[in-house]
Parts: C-alpha cells; sequence; structure tokens
C-alpha cells in the first residue's frame, strides 16, 4: 500500500516516481487577498517571523527523493534526533538571504543561488510543489524553468474563497449555518441587513474576509452598531481605492460541540481519494492544533465521505488538482455542518501524515498543538530536548513529543522590543489513550515554564 507521499506523487505528478520540491509558503491567503477589499488586518513583524519560519514543516512530508527550500538550515540537534528516530529525511535547500519579513518563496525570488539549483532539479524532471499557489509561485517557477504541481495561481485564489465554498456547498446542497456573501458594496449592505435581522433574533453573528486565515479577517458580533461600522468601514476602503468589489461574508454564530478537519486528494487525472478526519482544536477562530483520531459517530462519517466525494468531483471538474482540506463541526445540535469552508491548497494536517504513518502504531491516538514560548535568548533544540527528556519520541510505536517544526521557536529573535521574543514549538504528540495524551501534555506544559520567561503565556 502506498504511504501519502508517494500518494501525492502520483496525484499531482501522474506517477510514484515524481521527485517534489517542497515549498511551504504559509498563508499564501496574504497574496490572494491583494486587490480585494476585505476586513483590516494587523500584524507584526515577530508574528510574520514566526509564520514565514512555518516554512520548516515540508520537512517531515516530503520524501528522501524530494527537496524542500527553507529559510534556513535546521538545528543540527532536531535532525539528529529525527536520524536517531531512523526518519528518511529529504534533501535541503536554503536560501542565501532569510529576510525574516519575506515568505521563502520571495526569498528564493531573491536569490539567484536557489534559481540554479532548481533550473538543475527541473532538468531532472522535479515539479514544485507550494503549499499554496499565487502569483508569486508562479514567478518563481517562471523565472527558473521548474513546472509547478499545482493548477493556475488563479484557480487556486478562485476555490480558496469563502465565497466559492458557500456556492458550492450550496450547489451541492449540503448543510450551512446561515450566511450571506458579498462582492460589491450593494451586496454588502444587503448583508449586513440580512445579518441585523439573525442578531434581532438573539443570535450572534461573524462577519468574515473571504481570505482571512488564522485567525485574521474574522470578527464575531452581538451588536446592529458593531456590525454597521464594519459595514462603513468596508464601504471606505473601497472608496479610496475606486474599486467597488469586496469579498466579504456575513453567517450566523452558532454553538458548537467539535471542529473537524478533512482531506482529500485531487488527482490529475480527475480522481480523489478520502484521506483522514481529524478533530480541530481551536480558540477564538484561531487554529491551535488537531486531535486523532475525531471522536465521530458513524452517521456523520458517512456524511463527510459523501460531502469529500460531491466537493472532489466538482473542483477536479473545475481543472483542480492536489490537496484539499475542509473545515467541518458538528454542532451543539448535534448536525453534522460539512462545509464551513474549502482550502484547495496543503493544510497543517497535511504535514502530520507521513509522521503519523511512520511512528504511530494502530489503537494509538495523537495529538498535533504548538506551545507557545517566551524566551530571553534564542534556545537549541538540544537544550530542549533535555529538558523534556522522557517526554520525548524515543522509538517508533512509541509514547511521547516528536518536534515537526522547530525553526518557529527562535524565528523571531531579535525582532521584538527589548531583550524578551515570543516563539512556537510545534509537536506531536502520540499515546496508548486519550487520558495519557492529556497527561503527556500537561507534563510537556510544565516542563518547558522551566524555559519560558512565563509572562503573556
Amino acid at each position: 500500500m502506498q504511504n501519502f507521499t508517494d500518494r501525492l506523487r502520483v496525484a499531482v505528478g501522474g506517477s510514484a516516481d515524481t521527485r517534489l520540491v517542497f515549498l511551504g509558503n504559509f498563508e499564501v491567503e496574504d497574496e490572494w487577498a491583494k486587490g480585494e477589499q476585505g476586513l483590516p488586518r494587523f500584524g507584526f513583524a515577530s508574528n510574520t517571523a514566526v509564520v514565514n519560519r512555518m516554512d520548516e514543516f515540508t520537512l517531515l512530508l516530503a520524501g528522501p527523493e524530494d527537496h524542500v527550500i527553507l529559510k534556513e538550515n535546521p538545528d543540527p540537534g532536531h535532525l539528529e534526533h529525527l536520524e536517531e528516530l531512523e526518519f528518511d529525511l529529504p534533501r535541503i535547500l536554503t536560501v542565501r538571504d532569510n529576510d525574516p519579513g519575506r515568505t521563502v518563496t520571495r526569498d528564493a525570488l531573491a536569490d539567484r543561488g536557489s534559481w540554479a539549483a532548481l533550473s538543475r532539479l527541473a532538468e531532472e524532471g522535479a515539479l514544485l510543489l507550494p503549499h499554496g499557489t499565487s502569483v508569486v509561485e508562479e514567478e518563481l517557477a517562471a523565472s527558473v524553468g521548474i513546472p509547478l504541481a499545482a493548477p493556475k495561481a488563479d484557480l487556486c485564489k478562485a476555490l480558496n474563497s469563502k465565497i466559492y465554498s458557500r456556492r458550492a456547498a450550496d450547489e451541492l446542497g449540503l448543510r450551512q449555518v446561515r450566511g450571506f456573501t458579498a462582492e460589491n458594496v450593494a451586496e454588502l449592505g444587503e448583508a449586513v441587513e440580512r445579518g441585523a435581522e439573525i442578531l434581532a433574533s438573539g443570535s450572534p453573528v461573524v462577519v468574515k474576509d473571504a481570505f482571512g486565515v488564522s485567525g485574521k479577517g474574522i470578527v464575531v458580533v452581538r451588536e446592529v452598531e458593531k456590525l454597521d461600522r464594519l459595514r462603513r468601514m468596508v464601504e471606505r476602503k473601497a472608496e479610496r481605492s475606486e474599486n467597488p468589489r469586496v469579498s466579504i461574508l456575513v453567517e450566523e454564530w452558532i454553538e458548537k460541540r467539535c471542529d473537524l478537519n478533512y482531506q482529500f486528494t485531487v488527482g490529475v487525472d480527475g480522481g480523489h481519494r478520502f484521506d483522514f478526519v481529524k478533530e480541530a482544536l481551536t480558540e477564538s477562530g484561531v487554529h491551535k492544533g488537531h486531535r486523532s483520531p475525531a471522536e465521530i459517530d458513524d452517521r456523520h462519517m458517512e456524511s463527510l465521505l459523501a460531502a469529500a466525494d460531491a466537493i472532489g468531483g466538482r473542483m477536479a471538474a473545475e481543472g483542480f488538482f492536489g490537496v484539499v482540506g475542509v473545515d467541518a463541526m458538528v454542532g451543539g445540535d448535534g448536525h453534522l455542518y460539512p462545509v464551513i469552508e474549502i482550502n484547495a491548497r496543503s493544510n497543517m494536517s497535511t504535514y502530520q501524515v507521513r509522521a503519523h504513518e511512520t511512528f504511530m502504531r494502530p489503537g494509538q491516538v495523537s495529538l498535533a498543538r504548538q506551545y507557545p514560548l517566551r524566551l530571553a535568548e534564542p534556545l537549541a533544540y538540544d537544550r530542549l530536548r533535555g529538558v523534556l527528556s522522557d517526554l520525548m519520541l524515543a522509538e517508533r510505536g512509541g509514547s511521547g513529543l516528536l518536534v515537526n517544526n522547530f525553526a518557529t521557536v527562535n524565528a523571531a529573535s531579535g525582532l521584538s522590543e527589548g531583550d524578551v521574543f515570543e516563539g512556537r514549538l510545534y509537536g506531536l504528540l502520540l499515546a496508548g489513550d486519550r487520558r495519557d495524551l492529556s497527561e503527556l501534555d500537561e507534563r510537556i506544559v510544565d516542563r518547558l515554564a522551566t524555559i519560558s520567561m512565563g509572562e503573556g503565556r
């Protein structure tokens, strides 16, 4: 039976022998959102630097015959630990100048040395597989002459809009929360009026930017006055830009029992295959991790399979191929809402699949999550390993923490005011059951507190 990475090669390249160059351009939505009138976005240089170092997630997805493009070389201690676990690592290409404020794609575009290496790989038949495809990834591919293992950027952008998600679900007859879309100022006024009616009935609404991600571009509203302020804000933005086009959704906010994330892969031949479903862990709309396997009943599982089949067929007909992740939820009323949004790109859970296949034994449970750290100086992986010691994964089939991204720990070093900076440790926890998993998580939090400054955690 093929592993996921080999199945991905077949899907995007037509053969399990396809060699891929993985590009972790996370939050590609920022590129798709350019030229769109959405909700205001606020960011900090330190957070941008951390997000841009999420490129290191590709390290545990690519196979030994593949390459990954990274902003910097991984910590030697992390690589050594993975090698001790007999994990076959890909070949690594690093850009010459890591600008913390740039994505790995823009770093590669600025580095003629990367161009030469990618051109050689193209001559050997390799394909470039980005996290998601925008015009910037198309520019990089064209500059070096390497084919993209992905559809055109304009199609990827269109299919990643939350407006597309609602329309596709409506046309396919899939249950959704009440909601309204707006692609121009007039439609925005109508959506806000309908949202005000929902507020009058006693339910909150959520206003979404069609290309928002990771909690950006999403506002929960409980008062008509605030809803109207958001409308005026977007209208003023459209007026200043002399562009009446907007990309906004207004939806009813309902109580939920759990969030879900499921993935399927669409092939260049038009076929599609269901990959997995996981319980998604979120906080204020921000992704925090995944728990697997998801505890859902057979009825909901059948509905998810049917939804994936319907969505996959539609997207294939549109000309899309590659990984698709869909956010879903089980409401407080027990009903399954199989489409909250469609992501026609790789997802956080995509980067966990190869590690699951390599290290998990049947019957185990896993938790993928991030641990915030507040540090006064850069942290070496060997020091982290010493602090966590017996809590780290030591063998295949064992219990413990597998670090699947260490670059994000020190990415903001030197960028924050003062001597303290914020970092994130990403890991995959494996255990025999949910109780042991929870206990392992708590012990990791306690140990990390000994090296974190504590404030702001």
